[in-house]
Parts: C-alpha cells; structure tokens; sequence
C-alpha cells in the first residue's frame, strides 16, 4: 500500500528537480551578459537603488515617500493617497498623480498596483538590466518558481512519508523498505534545495551580482538618527530596507494599506 505514497513523491521530486536544473541551466545562458554600458553611465540614483533592492514595488514605496516628505502627496493611515500639489517633478511623479485620477484622491493599495506595472517603474529595471545590474525578470520569476516547487515536493514528500510510515507500521520490513525508497526522493530535493542555495540563489534577487556590489557600496544612516541632509538619509533608508525604514508608524501603516 505504502508504494501508492511512493510513486507521487517521486514524481514530483524528480519533475521539480529537472525544472529547478533547465531553470539553471536557461539563468546561466542568458545571464550575465557584459554591461552594454559601465556602472556611472547607468544612473544610479535613489529609483535605481530601490529597483535593486526591492524591485518595482520598493521604488513606488520611495516615490509616495518623497512625495509625502515634500508635502506634495498626503498619506493616511487609513489607506487613502491624497495629491496635494497636482505638479509632478519627475516622469515618476507625473505618473502617480495620473494614476490618482481627476478627483486627486484614490486608494493607496490600488494606487501602489497600478504604478508598479507602469512603463515608468519598468524601464527602470529594463534599464538596470540592459546594464547587468538587475536579473532578467523573467529569469528571476521563473527561478524563485522553481525553487518554490522543489520544496513543495520535499514537504509533500515528507508528508507521503509519514502516511506510508502509519500504514507499514505493523510490518517491520515494510516499515525498513518505505524508509529506504523514500530516502531517495528525499535526499534528491534536500540536495538539489542545497545546491540552488550556492549557484541559484543569485537569480532570485532583484539584483544581479554586480547590482550587488553597488548595493553594498550605499550608506545606510546610523541606527541613532539621520545625518546632515536628514531628508536624502531617510529616502536611502527607504530605498534599501523599504517602509520599516520609517520612524512614522502612521505613515508604514499607510504604505502597508
């Protein structure tokens, strides 16, 4: 009976594996491309940073801070995102008080959607990609995908384990067999998961190796306050940690609705 819970574990430990492999294999050929261009031509600005460290989400995150710290854009607590100057600054600013609408005032969850599929927000990361410094979304997708479904089948695994360990119990040798059979669908994902951990783990981040580095060469401000120019300290805290950079809990909980 125990080998019913045998053969769907195996098949979705060694069908995961071969995804997780071919996802590899694909992340490998198309990344990493030499720069188109070096690293100062790009632009590394506070939108770049963001991008990099969070994706198009952290970089909506920093513009509705800016906004807000500037008084232009009034964030409530309550979810709502309120246009207070109808001027945008920036191509990125013009495009959130689009996406606002006429009335000024919209929800803020809706608003963060709306503006993280905006061609603004993505030619950001088209940008850092052609560079080399941002992983490939769809390489980065599929990759976080793959990884995700080899260790559902490692917890599934271990769950037809346990069923096939209930059902053999009264018969020891069926008992010692379950236990021989499915070591090998769990050792198969528990190393391919070891292994994805050393030569994939770099395609599941917004950054590439080399956005990595220029992450690590920003400054975060001090843990006891901000520094001379308090307002550019905050947005870098935002752009590389995101909204629990924020002292304002009113305000993380407005980013958060």
């Amino acid at each position: 009976m125990w080998l019913l819970f045998l053969i769907p574990a195996c098949l979705a430990a060694v069908l995961s594996c071969l995804r997780l492999v071919r996802v590899a294999a694909t992340a490998d050929s198309l990344a990493w491309l030499e720069r188109a261009e070096p690293t100062e031509a790009v632009g590394i600005g506070l939108y770049e940073t963001a991008y990099l460290a969070g994706g198009p989400t952290r970089v909506v995150d920093l513009v509705l801070v800016l906004m807000a710290a500037r008084g232009r854009l009034h964030l409530a607590h309550t979810g709502w995102t309120t246009v207070v100057d109808p001027r945008g600054r920036s191509r990125l600013e013009r495009a959130l008080i689009a996406a606002v609408g006429p009335e000024g005032q919209c929800r803020t969850g809706e608003l963060k959607g709306e503006l993280v599929e905006h061609p603004t927000v993505q030619e950001i990361g088209g940008r850092l990609t052609l560079a080399g410094l941002a992983t490939p979304a769809a390489v980065r997708e599929s990759t976080v995908v793959a990884v995700r479904q080899v260790r559902q089948a490692l917890l599934l695994t271990v769950v037809l384990f346990g069923a096939s360990l209930a059902l053999a119990a009264p018969h020891s040798s069926d008992a010692g067999a379950a236990v021989a059979w499915f070591s090998l669908p769990l050792i198969l994902t528990t190393g391919t998961l070891l292994m994805a951990r050393v030569d994939v783990q770099a395609y599941t981040h917004w950054a590439a190796p080399a956005g990595q580095e220029v992450l690590r060469s920003v400054r975060l401000p001090d843990q006891h306050g901000l520094g001379d120019d308090a307002e550019r300290e905050l947005l870098t805290a935002v752009a590389m940690v995101g909204p629990s950079a924020l002292a304002d809990a009113r305000l993380r909980e407005a980013l958060r609705n």
